[in-house]
């Protein structure tokens, strides 16, 4: 027997599937490009807030750090080299989150909010993998790219 929701559900998500990556890579992509370009308008201020967290070569793993977030998003929010740069940001996202919200170590008072960036951030992360998996849709420069 055949169940009409699921169906028409899965009709429908596919039918809209190429409308919501296009979503789903502005709103992913959008916060990387804000804070990304953010920092690398202020990046002695960037470095130094590494070096505070302990991070080793900071002066080096910034700047990188801060054009992956920048142009990954970028290229994510246009859907160019998606998989790749879906990939670059979610490891960036993975080691900003070790770095900056690793709650077990954070004062009981800011341990509940450095969870909840912590847990946020995995959500990030799982969104870029499933970029990875599905590519960036017709509404991309990829897509445009494949039509060619």
């Amino acid at each position: 027997m055949t169940n009409h929701a699921t169906t028409y559900e899965t009709g429908a998500a596919t039918g809209g599937q190429d409308a919501l990556l296009l979503a789903a890579r502005v709103l992913l992509g959008a916060i990387f490009v804000q804070s990304g370009f953010g920092k690398l308008m202020a990046l002695g201020g960037f470095i130094a807030g590494m070096e505070s967290q302990g991070v080793p070569l900071a002066t080096i793993v910034a700047p990188i750090g801060a054009l992956v977030e920048a142009f990954g998003g970028l290229a994510i929010m246009l859907g160019a080299w998606t998989r790749l740069a879906a990939l670059a940001v979610a490891v960036f996202t993975a080691a900003a989150t070790l770095i900056a919200h690793r709650y077990w170590d954070a004062a009981p008072d800011a341990m509940k909010m450095q969870q909840i960036q912590f847990m946020k951030n995995l959500a990030i992360i799982g969104g870029f993998l499933s970029l990875v998996a599905s590519g960036a849709g017709r509404f991309s420069v990829d897509g445009w790219r494949a039509r060619r």
